[in-house]
């Protein structure tokens, strides 16, 4: 791996991306949003099975790591899915998959 792409997949972005995604019910409250559009932190917490603040704190960690928007509209705050900030991840995933794919095919050529 070239000095360029290890640098890149150390980005600060990257490890906060999967930092937020590193948590079950933040995953799920990503694909609940991804799947059912955009929705009020109270929709949210009546289908999280955990406490508002806590829904609250799993989406500023989504919302930090660019995975959601927020907006507010009188005292509530609706929050959508941002799956162009899974770009990052899709990358990484691209460089290294790429690269096990490589050496599996070594390994069967050793192994005929």
């Amino acid at each position: 791996m070239t000095d360029a792409r290890f640098k890149a997949a150390l980005d600060s972005t990257s490890d906060s991306l999967f930092k937020a995604l590193s948590d079950a019910t933040r995953r799920a409250l990503l694909e609940y949003l991804v799947r059912e559009g955009e929705q009020c932190v109270h929709a949210l917490t009546a289908v999280a099975g955990v406490s508002q603040p806590m829904v609250s704190r799993h989406l500023g960690k989504l919302k930090q790591a660019g995975l959601v928007t927020a907006r507010r509209a009188g005292r509530e705050t609706w929050y959508s899915a941002r799956t162009k900030g899974l770009a990052p991840v899709v990358q990484w995933m691209a460089i290294y998959g790429a690269l096990w794919s490589q050496r599996f095919t070594a390994l069967e050529a050793i192994s005929e």
